[in-house]
């Protein structure tokens, strides 16, 4: 997706890192139903947090660095990783919203 539109793919999706855009630049689109919630973090936490222990084991285990420094790669990894994934991850479940048309539920 890059950050853009889910409708016309040209105007930008996020104002800020995080920030969703009122609307598209391009086209128009009115962005305010765009609200994924916890989603993306909790996808991109459970996919880090998985990554990072497997880091830090590989480190320990195989290569006999001490505790402290592995711990250290590991943290340092987890937050590279969550920045790099997480604004995407939350662009992905915004274009999945437009996609399908999801929305609140009501009651009819």
């Amino acid at each position: 997706m890059g950050g853009r539109c889910p409708r016309c793919g040209q105007g930008k999706l996020f104002s800020g890192y995080l920030t969703v855009a009122k609307t598209c630049g391009s086209c128009g689109l009115d962005l305010e139903f765009a609200d994924s919630g916890d989603g993306p973090a909790f996808f991109v936490m459970s996919i880090v947090g998985f990554l990072a222990v497997v880091v830090v084991v590989i480190l320990l285990a195989g290569f006999e660095m001490p505790a402290g420094a592995a711990l250290l790669i590991g943290f340092a990894f987890t937050i590279g990783a969550t920045l790099l994934i997480l604004r995407p991850a939350k662009g992905l479940l915004i274009g999945l919203q437009y996609k399908n048309k999801a929305a609140e539920g009501r009651l009819s």
